[in-house]
């Protein structure tokens, strides 16, 4: 494992290597208790911007050790939710993680739910940031419009897309010169990596089986969510009603990302909840 140091948070980095699979990752902090943070859905990878995610995360590093893992390295041509579910788990256990406190953000939390349904050995509390237990057509609609563009080698158009369904308009039009600044790094590569893991939630609907997470979970949605909608959460909380240990925040004006947008609170609320 090679270590990469931040001025004040220590990353490390490693690779899971599986029969079917590798599988990178990195980790912050050095507390007794699991975290994993399964990010969502981006047009590269996580793993080039650990510093800033250990940044964001830096108050879980005295009680946690806080995983987060990119998807696999090499992209089977079809790629499901639950493929990645799969690998993902596996890739715990290849490490030896048990009793995970699991937060999985939008198609991160896609995952999540299909671990702890599969696995529920595996996780002891989860967090749902602005993710959604069925996919119908409808809200496919806008990461369709992100694989056409993805398709087309419409770098400006894809990242430029991509930040203004995540972010309120305020912040959107603050970050609009980077995000077009940055679309020009974006790889044949990458497009094609974004195009199987967008189309691999085409589809998606464990809704009928949500009554098998049975671990205190807590769902963070947001009324002005553009990329799932609002109706997202709301199925969620109604699925989920059956457990007594749920709970759930919505938050307003924070947009799709508010694990960014409504940061510390956020994080805030995540450890609260991970610690009761």
């Amino acid at each position: 494992m090679q270590e990469n140091l931040s001025e004040d948070i220590e990353v490390r980095f490693g690779c899971v290597s599986a029969d079917q699979f590798d599988m990178r990752y990195f980790c912050f902090g050095n507390g007794a208790r699991t975290m994993v943070i399964l990010p969502g859905l981006s047009v590269q990878s996580v793993m080039g911007s650990a510093e800033a995610v250990a940044q964001e995360y830096a108050v879980f590093t005295e009680e946690f050790t806080v995983y987060v893992f990119d998807r696999r390295e090499v992209l089977p041509g079809s790629y499901s939710v639950a493929d990645m579910a799969s690998d993902t788990a596996e890739a715990f256990m290849k490490l030896g993680l048990e009793d995970i406190y699991l937060f999985g953000a939008s198609q991160g939390g896609m995952i999540a739910m299909c671990i702890a349904q599969d696995h529920p050995e595996l996780v002891c509390r989860l967090i749902l940031g602005s993710s959604a237990c069925r996919i119908s057509e409808d809200q496919y609609k806008v990461i369709d419009e992100w694989t056409a563009l993805a398709k087309k080698k419409d770098r400006a158009g894809l990242y430029l897309s991509f930040g203004e369904k995540l972010y309120p308009e305020t912040i959107f039009r603050s970050l609009e010169p980077i995000f077009a600044s940055v679309a020009d790094t974006i790889t044949d590569e990458e497009l094609g990596r974004f195009i199987i893991l967008a189309e691999g939630m085409r589809g998606f609907d464990v809704s009928g089986r949500m009554e098998l997470i049975t671990c205190p979970v807590l769902s963070l949605d947001a009324d002005d969510d553009n990329v799932l909608g609002p109706e997202a959460g709301q199925l969620i909380r109604e699925k989920l009603s059956g457990n007594p240990s749920f709970r759930y925040n919505t938050y307003s004006g924070f947009g799709h990302a508010a694990f960014d947008t409504a940061a510390p609170e956020y994080q805030d609320r995540m450890l609260i909840f991970f610690l009761m």
